[in-house]
């Protein structure tokens, strides 16, 4: 059981650096519409991720402690909390956007390659804390998941870090850092993940009761991350339609991996 849970917490990590890798096998910054296609897919992975592995889980683990009627409750104020929670870290950590002029957070004289990487990391503590905590009900038997339902959402988010860490790598490049600090890089804005659900594993385990509002928080925190950034990002430019429909088949395939597997 161990090992399942040591892998599904590694394969979002493991996604992250094969894309990060696309550095030393394409020479130029990645096309607008190909970085707006892949900004759009991983947003759709990351609201049915939202749903269907953590929100409705919330509810049910919820229904089935007894609360009936008031099963809402903790979604709704895990969900919040998250929301919040990311909300605080947009503004306590200077970070910067793709195609962003100024810098966001507290004044800082980081260098821009930084604020880069910095701005990612924010955006992987929640897919780390998803993980963590779906693992989390799987191991203590809290909640309806099962070990495939967890791979299902460790393998979703794996598959949206891919081209997530190639949108890292790609512009740290481009913005005049070598293949291997790119690289580097892109792998450590990554790293907070398997930190992130270790975290949340541990707090789960303490704090048992609290598992429904633990996965509402993790959702909040998800589309925190994809109202605020992901999506101004894959509506920018031009106007083109590839960010909404690969936002859609991100969606379509997590909710058939969540649905097949779980």
């Amino acid at each position: 059981m161990l090992s399942k849970v040591m892998w599904g917490i590694l394969i979002p990590f493991l996604g992250t650096s094969l894309g990060a890798g696309c550095v030393f096998l394409m020479r130029r910054q990645l096309h607008e519409l190909v970085r707006r296609g892949l900004t759009g897919f991983a947003a759709g992975v990351m609201v049915a991720a939202s749903v269907w592995s953590l929100l409705i889980p919330a509810l049910e683990e919820a229904g089935a402690a007894g609360m009936g009627v008031w099963s809402f409750v903790p979604a709704a104020g895990g969900f919040w909390a998250g929301v919040l929670f990311l909300l605080a870290l947009d503004h306590l950590i200077p970070h910067l956007h793709q195609n962003a002029r100024r810098p966001e957070g507290p004044p800082a004289r980081l260098p821009r390659i930084t604020m880069m990487m910095l701005a990612v990391t924010l955006h992987n503590i929640p897919e780390g804390m998803a993980v963590g905590v779906v693992y989390a009900g799987y191991l203590t038997g809290a909640a309806d998941i099962s070990a495939a339902g967890a791979l299902a959402l460790s393998l979703g988010i794996a598959i949206q870090n891919f081209p997530e860490g190639a949108i890292v790598s790609m512009p740290l490049r481009a913005e005049g850092a070598s293949r291997r600090r790119a690289f580097a890089d892109g792998v450590l804005s990554g790293i907070v993940e398997p930190l992130a659900a270790v975290f949340t594993i541990l707090a789960a385990e303490l704090v048992l009761p609290a598992l429904p509002w633990l996965l509402a928080f993790a959702a909040g925190a998800m589309l925190y991350v994809v109202v605020e950034e992901l999506v101004p990002e894959m509506a920018s430019g031009q106007h083109s339609d590839i960010g909404p429909m690969a936002f859609a088949a991100g969606f379509t395939l997590m909710m058939a991996l969540d649905v097949a597997l779980g």
